[in-house]
């Protein structure tokens, strides 16, 4: 098989998981690099420069987000986090501090594969400029047109408030990437998350998702993940 020209750091303390989830990837044509501690994933990442880092929280030297930290310092790289921590306050801790997303471990390998390959197309989403504010942005039949501030589904326009579409140009330039509640309402109002304001969000995210045809239970625009965020489909 030819070799995916992405390089995948994976940090995995347990053995047998560390062995799966290399296989999974290696099958997919990804190279992938193994850590069994945080020290060593420091290094290798510095050598290898990888194109994605997967990322266990309990490892044997010190904690994953240690390397969350280390990574987000000087880089961009997408870190997806693959944990058996499953409460809410470490899924929003490490998302917060950088994480591009989070799963929970037992995982099919399907999901893990896929959302690989989303952390991936996010990555080089974010570096096209012609996605970027002062082009447009199209997924689907959702298109953006960031210099007009306009919306379409089906070359239809979409009539927005003027947050509600400040949070789906946000969204869109995260696109692949859950953000926390707390992420994205101090990127629209500036503020932290206080009484009332995650309600607040909720509200526009409801009427975001109605305006743009998202029906619960079906495959949509926007996905959300209760106590968490919200993240824009790719």
């Amino acid at each position: 098989m030819i070799q995916n020209k992405y390089k995948i750091l994976l940090v995995e303390d347990e053995a047998n998981i560390r062995n799966l989830v290399a296989t999974m990837l290696d099958t997919a044509g990804y190279q992938t690099i193994l850590a069994e501690s945080c020290s060593i994933a420091k290094a290798l990442f510095t050598s290898y420069l990888p194109d994605l880092v997967i990322l266990d929280l309990g490892l044997p030297d010190m904690d994953g987000m240690d390397l969350l930290d280390f990574v987000r310092k000087d880089s961009l790289t997408p870190i997806i986090v693959l944990s058996a921590r499953t409460n809410e306050s470490d899924k929003i801790s490490a998302l917060d501090r950088g994480a591009n997303d989070y799963i929970t471990k037992p995982f099919g390998s399907g999901e893990l594969l896929a959302r690989v390959r989303a952390a991936l197309r996010n990555n080089r989403f974010s570096a096209d400029e012609g996605k970027l504010p002062g082009g447009r942005f199209t997924h689907k039949e959702l298109v953006i047109d960031y210099d007009a501030r306009q919306v379409f589904i089906n070359e239809e326009e979409i009539k927005l408030t003027q947050t509600e579409y400040n949070i789906l140009a946000l969204l869109s330039e995260n696109c692949g990437k859950m953000m926390t509640y707390a992420s994205i309402i101090k990127a629209i109002w500036g503020s932290c998350v206080q009484e009332g304001s995650i309600k607040k969000l909720q509200v526009n995210m409801a009427n975001i998702r109605k305006k743009l045809g998202d029906k619960p239970g079906e495959a949509n625009y926007i996905a959300n993940e209760l106590g968490v965020g919200y993240r824009l489909n790719t």
